[in-house]
């Protein structure tokens, strides 16, 4: 039977910048900085341990056109392990780490394979003896928005074929149209697998043969929400298995605690220590967005508190846990139900109001027309599902207190 080992990781930034989170505590600080480093020696770690035959870094490796040398440095030692292990690696630049940017460049060990502007067709035979095609491209600059794909084409049927691919699936609408394809171009191909990068969310696009999105190695930001890793892939001719790893040393999430039940302010934090421990991971960081619902207190002292000493609280013993949970954003709602539905019953108008606003909970077709005009694609980017809620929360909120006053 033949059969292959490989990894298939995209999208590492390393050195991302990690952009809004000095106001960290140092040691949380670094431990985040550090983060996409942490992740890579993962991956070459499992590489050795589990004796791949090959790994496939597709797109994005450095977090920018002027790729710092620390961060190639920190990239060149993990390669230098893989090369002394004899695993090689492919890889192909993406938009944010294209072939046109201004870096001093570090030359990389013979066992890392750089794809060209154009696509290209790389061999190897692994040391089982089995024949693998690798096909793929990089950047030549940020902007590539013509049909690569096109350019694909398996040589021959001898051994297995995969291509490399950072770019944008069709029907995809978050995310700016890199190198588009659609899923039936990488099927028309007959390749045996496909390793796509650029999308920050793990993604199986296809089982038959695989058309995979790994997600990116780190969670970097808020919208980044959850494990972040790579895929373990064994291919053979009979089938196929995929196994996801993670890899981040620092999770990003996000969660509610409904304070409904609590009648004061001992009772409200007692619910988010709870929910604080439900959410920490074993020897892994968390970064929490805390939406604190339905708040009902009437003393204003207690209320006063809210503001100011929970999230105090919350943190005071975190910063020096190794499993710590971070609050990096905290909303605070007190409870509307009641006044929403009161206001409802004082007149027609108001409900008109309140429905108007339920028509428009499908934000993308509201603002439909400024994602199709020109310029507001260029400039405006679609909401995610927190962004889209926290809209429509803060319009409903508005309108209450607006009502309220009238």
């Amino acid at each position: 039977m033949k059969k292959i080992s490989f990894i298939h990781a995209a999208d590492l930034h390393l050195d991302s910048p990690m952009i809004g989170l000095k106001h960290l505590p140092e040691s949380i600080f670094t431990r985040v900085k550090e983060s996409t480093f942490t992740a890579l020696k993962k991956i070459t770690k499992d590489a050795i341990e589990k004796q791949v035959d090959f790994v496939i870094l597709a797109g994005d490796l450095f977090d920018g056109e002027d790729r710092s040398l620390r961060a190639q440095s920190r990239f060149r030692s993990e390669m230098l392990k893989l090369e002394e292990n004899g695993i090689p690696v492919y890889v192909v630049h993406g938009n944010h780490d294209h072939l046109n940017g201004t870096w001093v460049q570090l030359t990389m060990p013979a066992n890392v394979h750089v794809f060209t502007s154009e696509v290209e067709t790389k061999v190897l035979r692994t040391r089982s003896g089995e024949i693998v095609r690798l096909y793929g491209f990089s950047y030549p600059t940020r902007h590539v928005f013509s049909r690569k794909i096109d350019d694909y084409s398996k040589i021959n049927n001898i051994g297995f074929h995969i291509g490399i691919l950072h770019g944008n699936e069709g029907s995809g609408s978050e995310h700016d149209n890199y190198a588009p394809f659609t899923i039936r171009d990488l099927l028309e191909k007959d390749f045996d697998y496909w390793a796509l990068g650029h999308i920050h969310k793990r993604a199986i696009l296809a089982e038959s043969p695989p058309i995979i999105y790994p997600g990116n190695i780190q969670g970097r930001n808020k919208k980044e929400t959850g494990p972040k890793g790579y895929y373990h892939v064994e291919l053979s001719d009979l089938d196929t298995k995929l196994n996801f790893v993670e890899t981040s040393d620092v999770v990003w999430e996000e969660t509610e605690v409904d304070s409904s039940s609590a009648t004061s302010f001992n009772d409200i934090l007692h619910l988010c220590q709870q929910t604080i421990n439900q959410v920490r991971k074993n020897q892994q960081g968390t970064l929490l967005t805390l939406y604190l619902k339905n708040i009902q207190l009437h003393d204003e002292r207690e209320k006063r508190n809210l503001d100011g000493e929970l999230l105090d609280i919350l943190l005071e013993d975190e910063k020096d846990e190794a499993s710590f949970v971070w609050i990096v954003d905290i909303h605070i709602t007190e409870s509307q139900l009641l006044d929403k539905e009161q206001l409802k019953m004082k007149a027609n108008f108001y409900g008109e109001l309140f429905e108007t606003i339920k028509e428009y909970e499908d934000a993308d077709n509201a603002l439909a027309p400024l994602y199709e005009h020109p310029m507001g694609r260029k400039y405006v980017s679609h909401l995610n599902d927190t962004e889209h809620r926290e809209l429509i929360e803060r319009a409903e909120k508005l309108l209450i207190e607006l009502l309220s006053e009238a």
